[in-house]
């Protein structure tokens, strides 16, 4: 019996609570996720195995997840909760049922199929198992031990978007998450490709603004202050990794959206202006009843009544993406605007947006 058939026998408010592993917890994404995890109400205070990556597992030293990030002091129900070394008879021998992974790619890569040997679901932060494509995919530069496994893995992980592939999500063994530029993209075109009304031949601009955060916790010398603080910069033009995603999950081309990303000088959040023609002209009203209807039942989803837009300060720190929209008077020229936090919906709230339809728990629990 599954993890989603023994919720289901139990009832949710009686559901067994599943053991669940986080490896790759000294990031920001990860101590996000430790968060969400040691404070969600289904949980019934069971704290996750908290696992360290893979160059961390040779270390003898212990430390403790309060001590990499002091702000989840006092949460769950010890005083502390050590961080271990990783290993699978660790995952084996303590019964994890889901596994995140909060690692870099290639380790991602390595670690998800070996998990589903064993008989444990993944939920992957990292971009090893997002790109169906292998064109898209080149990006990363990822190597297989094994290439048949990988590749037949590859094409049964779901793209972890709940308001795209909720169904798929609920029985899946390996769940890709989705970046977090490309969330807000693909949340602010999705009812619109969908419907078939955006003139594709006329392109589609998608100008994103991250911050600081997104791009990781090591500094490099394109996030440290001096570089980041009082400055706006474009960067990875014509060949962000998270294009793919975008290509795939909207089913466009390449010639038909441009993709560019910002960096921020703030520490968190993003602010996607998406630029398009219709093919016909359309009311506010008709749009506005679109994307209501496209989300109907999508709890992380706030529409904001035209002509109010969204920002950045109104989700940070919520799992929510914000949309809004501003038509011009010819019916013909939309801009959409996409806000959402990239470590939350971005990141580690939507991985335990898709845990919680993994466990047949409410979408949206511990997450409000």
């Amino acid at each position: 019996m599954d993890i989603l058939e023994k919720t289901q026998e139990a009832g949710t408010a009686n559901a067994a609570v599943p053991r669940v592993a986080i490896a790759g917890v000294s990031g920001y994404a990860g101590g996000e996720l430790a968060r969400l995890l040691l404070r969600h109400p289904n949980m019934n205070g069971t704290a996750p195995l908290f696992l360290g990556r893979a160059s961390e597992s040779a270390s003898a030293e212990i430390t403790t997840i309060e001590s990499l990030h002091p702000h989840l002091a006092g949460l769950g129900t010890k005083v502390s909760h050590a961080i271990e070394p990783f290993h699978w008879d660790r995952l084996v021998d303590t019964g994890i049922e889901i596994l995140f992974l909060a690692l870099p790619h290639e380790q991602s890569r390595e670690w998800a199929p070996e998990a589903i040997q064993r008989g444990i679901r993944v939920i992957d932060l990292s971009g090893a198992w997002r790109l169906k494509e292998e064109s898209n995919r080149a990006v990363y530069k990822l190597t297989d031990a094994d290439p048949a496994v990988a590749a037949k893995l590859q094409q049964e992980a779901v793209f972890g978007c709940p308001e795209l592939h909720r169904e798929e999500i609920r029985t899946a063994r390996l769940v890709a998450n989705p970046g977090c530029y490309s969330t807000s993209s693909i949340l602010a075109l999705a009812p619109l490709v969908r419907a078939g009304v955006i003139d594709l031949e006329r392109g589609i601009v998608c100008d994103a603004k991250s911050g600081v955060s997104g791009a990781g916790k090591a500094p490099t010398s394109k996030t440290h202050f001096m570089y980041a603080a009082d400055n706006l910069s474009a960067y990875s033009v014509f060949g962000h990794r998270h294009t793919g995603e975008l290509l795939e999950q909207l089913g466009l081309s390449a010639d038909q959206i441009q993709f560019t990303p910002h960096l921020l000088p703030i520490p968190r959040g993003i602010l996607s202006t998406v630029y398009l023609r219709l093919k016909q002209p359309m009311t506010a009203t008709a749009i506005t009843e679109l994307f209501h209807n496209f989300y109907q039942g999508s709890p992380m989803v706030r529409l904001h009544a035209t002509p109010e837009l969204p920002q950045i300060q109104h989700i940070v720190r919520t799992n929510f993406c914000d949309l809004g929209f501003a038509l011009d008077r010819s019916g013909e020229r939309l801009i959409v605007v996409s806000c959402l936090d990239n470590l939350l919906k971005g990141a580690a709230g939507q991985a335990v947006q898709n845990m919680n339809l993994m466990c047949g728990w409410k979408e949206e629990e511990g997450l409000l």
